[in-house]
Formats: C-alpha cells, sequence, structure tokens
C-alpha cells in the first residue's frame, strides 16, 4: 500500500473518530453527556469494539449538505463483547449534525440489525438524537420505517435494548418503544411524540420537556421506559448487568452464572414474613430477596404499577423472571397498568426461555368507575393471556390471598402452570370472607338478635374453611404446601425438574391477544 492511500485511509479515519469537532465534544461534555464513542467504548469488555461502516456518509445535495460530509455521519455502530458474549451495538453522535437520522446511517443501522439477527447476539441501541434530518426530507423517514421493520422481525429472536441518553422525538420514539426494554437518564434524556411547543400550540397546555418526558416521567407515570439512572456511565452498567441475565437469542438459554449460596438455604425469615392479619401490608420483594442467589434481584419497571413487581433473580445460578402482588401497594391488586406491566414482562421472558415464578397474593381486580370504563377487563386479560401461553417452566406459590379471577389469572394450575406451591397462610377463595358473608347469610344475620355477633361468627367459619390451602391442595389444584422457610430449595427442585420441559401451542400464525 503506498503512503499516499496509506495516508487518505488515515485521515478519513481521523475524521470519523473526531466526530462534530472539540467544540461539540466539549458541549457534551458539559451537559454531563459521554460521547457516542466514549458509550460504546464504556458499554463493551475493553478492546472488543469492531466499528462498522465507519467511512460512509450521505449523499444529500440540497441545501448546502454537499460540503458538510463527516465520514460515519453521526451514528458509530459495530459489535463487540459483554461479559464475553457478543453483541451489537449503535451509538447516535449528537456531535454530528445532531444526531440527525439520514438515509445513510439509517442503512448502518439496518445492516447492523440484519447481521445480528443472522448471527443471533442482542441490539443495543444508544439514542442521542435531533430527530430526522430535515435536509433529506422523505429519505430520512424511509430511515426510520426501515429500522421499525428490522425492530418487529427481531422481536422475540434477539433482545432489543434501548437507551435513551439525550433527546428522542417524533417518530424515533416508535423504534425504542419496539425494542424489549427501554433505559433513560434523569436530567439529560426525554422523549415525546410531540414537543412542549407544539402542545402549547395546539392545546394551549404549558409543560416542561422533562415533566412532559423525562426519565421519571416514562419511568412512573407512563411506563415507556424500564429503568431510569443518573448518569451515562450508571446506564451502561445497568444494560451490562440485565444482559447477564438474558440469552443471546431464542435458541438459546439464559447463561448461568456460579454461585456460592447453598441450594438447600433455608430462609426462617419467611416463616414470620406474611403477617397474621390479612389486612396488613408486607414487602412481597422481602419474600423474593430472601429466596434469590445472594439475595439479588433485578426489578424492572420498578416505579410503574407499583402493586405488581417484576424482574429477574438467579436460583442455583439460572435466571429466572419473577411476576408477583406487592400488597404494600393498592393491597397487591391487578389494574390497568399492572395487568399491561405483567403481560409484558411474561412474553418477554415466554420468548427468550427464561423461566417464571409467580409470587401470588391477590385480592382481586382494582374497583372503581376509572377501572372499567378505562377497560380494565381488555387490559386483565392481557396477563391472563400471557401466563396462559407462555410455554416455559411456570411455578407459582401462593403466600396468602388468592381471591376470584385474579387467582385464575395469577398461574392457577388451570392455566397450564406446572408447580402451584402455597404457604400455610395462603386463602383461596372466590372472595374475601366479609363479602362472602354478606352474600351467603344475609337472611340469617338479619334475623339474628345479635347481627353483630352473628356475622362475626359467621365470618369465623366461612375463614377456617376458606382461609386456608387445603381445599385447594384436596383437589390438586396444589401440589404441596410448604413451610416457607423452605422456599428456596422448593423452587430450586421444581425449576431442575423442569429444565427439560416440553410444551407447545397449537398450530397458528400467531394469538389475537386482546391489545
Amino acid at each position: 500500500m503506498s503512503d499516499d492511500v496509506r495516508a487518505r485511509l488515515e485521515e478519513r479515519i481521523a475524521a470519523n473518530r473526531a466526530g462534530g469537532g472539540e467544540a461539540r465534544v466539549s458541549h457534551q461534555h458539559e451537559q454531563g453527556k459521554l460521547t457516542a464513542r466514549e458509550r460504546i467504548e464504556t458499554f463493551l469488555d475493553e478492546g472488543t469494539f469492531e466499528e462498522m461502516d465507519a467511512l460512509v456518509e450521505h449523499d444529500c445535495r440540497d441545501f448546502g449538505m454537499a460540503r458538510k460530509r463527516i465520514p460515519g455521519d453521526g451514528v458509530v455502530g459495530g459489535h463487540g463483547r459483554v461479559d464475553g458474549r457478543p453483541v451489537f451495538v449503535f451509538a447516535q453522535d449528537f456531535t454530528v449534525f445532531g444526531g440527525s437520522l439520514s438515509a445513510a446511517n439509517a442503512e448502518k443501522i439496518c445492516k447492523l440489525m440484519d447481521l445480528a439477527m443472522k448471527v443471533g447476539a442482542p441490539v443495543v441501541g444508544l439514542n442521542d438524537s435531533g430527530g430526522a434530518r430535515i435536509q433529506e426530507g422523505v429519505a430520512s423517514l424511509a430511515g426510520y420505517a426501515d429500522i421499525f421493520l428490522r425492530n418487529t422481525l427481531a422481536s422475540g429472536v434477539v433482545p432489543q435494548i434501548s437507551a435513551i441518553m439525550g433527546p428522542c422525538a417524533g417518530g424515533a420514539v416508535y423504534s425504542p418503544a419496539i425494542t424489549d426494554f427501554v433505559l433513560m437518564v434523569e436530567g439529560t434524556s426525554y422523549m415525546f411524540v410531540t414537543g412542549p411547543e407544539v402542545i402549547r400550540t395546539v392545546t394551549h397546555e404549558e409543560v416542561t420537556k422533562e415533566k412532559l418526558g423525562g426519565a421519571m416521567t416514562h419511568n412512573s407515570v407512563s411506563g415507556v421506559a424500564h429503568f431510569v439512572t443518573g448518569t451515562d456511565a450508571q446506564c451502561l452498567a445497568q444494560i451490562r448487568r440485565l444482559l447477564s441475565y438474558v440469552p443471546s437469542n431464542n435458541s438459546q438459554r439464559p447463561p448461568v452464572v456460579p454461585t456460592d449460596d447453598p441450594l438447600d438455604r433455608e430462609a426462617p425469615e419467611l416463616d414470620t414474613l406474611v403477617p397474621p392479619d390479612p389486612n396488613r401490608p408486607y414487602d412481597i420483594k422481602e419474600v423474593i430477596r430472601h429466596v434469590a442467589d445472594d439475595g439479588d434481584f433485578l426489578e424492572v419497571h420498578e416505579h410503574y404499577a407499583k402493586n405488581l413487581v417484576v424482574g429477574f433473580v438467579r436460583l442455583g445460578g439460572r435466571s429466572v423472571g419473577v411476576v408477583a402482588n406487592q400488597p404494600n401497594h393498592l393491597a397487591g391488586t391487578l389494574d390497568i397498568n399492572a395487568s399491561v406491566k405483567g403481560a409484558r414482562f411474561v412474553r418477554f421472558c415466554d420468548a427468550f426461555n427464561i423461566p417464571l415464578w409467580i409470587v401470588e397474593d391477590v385480592p382481586g381486580f382494582l374497583p372503581g368507575t376509572a377501572q372499567e370504563w378505562g377497560g380494565i377487563i381488555r387490559h386483565g386479560a392481557k396477563l391472563l393471556f400471557a401466563l396462559a401461553e407462555a410455554t416455559v417452566p411456570k411455578v407459582t406459590v401462593i403466600t396468602r390471598k388468592a381471591y376470584g379471577g385474579a387467582y385464575c389469572v395469577m398461574g392457577s394450575k388451570h392455566i397450564r402452570t406446572d408447580v402451584n406451591l402455597a404457604f400455610p397462610t395462603a386463602e383461596i377463595a372466590v372472595m374475601g370472607p366479609e363479602g362472602a358473608v354478606n352474600i351467603l347469610y344475609r337472611n340469617e344475620i338479619q334475623k339474628a338478635e345479635d347481627a353483630d355477633a352473628e356475622h362475626q361468627r359467621l365470618v369465623q367459619g366461612y375463614q377456617d374453611k376458606f382461609a386456608n390451602p387445603f381445599v385447594a391442595a384436596e383437589r390438586g389444584y396444589l401440589d404441596e404446601v410448604i413451610t416457607p422457610r423452605r422456599l428456596r430449595r422448593k423452587l430450586v427442585a421444581a425449576f431442575a425438574m423442569l429444565e427439560t420441559k416440553r410444551d407447545s401451542m397449537p398450530t397458528k400464525k400467531h394469538g389475537n391477544i386482546p391489545l
């Protein structure tokens, strides 16, 4: 290779690495943000990044763009490794044309995603963009649609994770929305379809970017995002942690992580965790952490629909997805948001061969006109549909209440759950004792000389009959009533037994989940 050719190559590579120049890089740092290249280097195992299409440039000639060409064209992409496993990653470079999407860099992203599908590796997108490149018109919009198609085709084939690390607005938001998990950085990232200015013009509402589409808004109000972190570095570390629980593709199982936590370890704290008073709350996360390897629990959607807890643990080194009612919030009832949250998580686990542990303490669906008019029937059916269609190993543990239709939904034996366990404190009934007695014994109570005493006697009788797991166990709806402290060893044994489980759905193109 001649010196001239070498010099030309080195010049182009240097231009690619320089991005938008020192001034724009400095501005990025002043905002508390890493550059695209810094993000990738922080995210991947050291020295493993192999860049693709570093010399790609746009071919737009309008609006003076012919004189503004930078190798890489505003997105850095390629492949590397996370904990030794292959991962594809692209990062929008806000220092180059504001990270705007052009036809050229959309093609880069699509090529990367196509290759990830072929080799069966996760795709991680680091979003920091001003949106579609206006100078290119419909060509940039076509680029978005090309990416949306890849997101859809890759869904359920390889894990897709989106980190919002700057602006993400307009049509750009729909690519992250299709992916499996969305992370946001507090104070520097935001997402919305239409910004505050448009809203002010059309609806006359006054709202800031942060309140409209900031990290906590989407983590706690809309449910669009699953994780919130304080810095870019924390966000990237969280993605690495998340990837450690999931397989590289839908034909593999999650990685096994060695653990020194004994498989038969007992947790005496569980014997007294569930309060004797059925109306007293407790934290279901304590049950999860007492059982998980080393007490480690990666909660997903922590700030959204807190009446349902979802996330990942390891049992004996193997990944397990957890879906649990939370008595500490809304008494653990299922509502619209919790149902959608749970259904989405269950379907991800089922798509990627991650077993499910359902922890049940549910008094029913949340009552009220807002829920009924908002479609709790339709939305609640999503969770039912998701758990019923899931073919991965499923183990349900009833810690206390399992009432009405919610009992059926939360992994009951009747929707193909493999192993159903219960604490002695479990209560399985159509409804709570008070409501049941008021319906069943209305006349007797009215005729009694001491209505209050008769009511209490009947409530106690109902509790004696149904406020325990033994009727369900007699019918085979429960496989075992267990001492709470032995829960970890029972779960480890159940999932080990189910490791070779084979199940399937009837032949069809796909079901019609009640969206």
